[in-house]
């Protein structure tokens, strides 16, 4: 049998810091790709564009959503970076090249 989890009152932030921290931590967008000329597929990040999902939308959606989300398009700069972070990943250990 499953108990009903009481939250309290500090599991959840105080209503006038709602939307301060929401509003402080940026959120990044990074284009990966199209799909049929109809979709745009994207990583979505918050707070630190390592740590992200892939998503796909259509075009409008995807202009919406990083409107609503007040997201970033990542840099080139910022793309390289990160690719050559993940590659030094890719065999399961940092410095490993083999």
């Amino acid at each position: 049998m499953i108990k009903e989890v009481k939250t309290s009152k500090s599991d959840t932030p105080p209503p006038e810091l709602n939307g301060i921290l929401e509003a402080s931590i940026p959120r990044y967008v990074r284009v990966t790709g199209t799909l049929n000329n109809r979709f745009v597929e994207f990583e979505f990040s918050i707070g630190d564009p390592e740590l992200c999902v892939e998503l796909v939308m259509q075009f409008e959606q995807f202009r919406e959503f990083c409107k609503q989300h007040k997201a970033v398009e990542l840099t080139a700069e910022q793309c390289a970076w990160l690719d050559y972070e993940r590659l030094k990943w890719q065999f399961g250990q940092a410095g490993v090249s083999e």
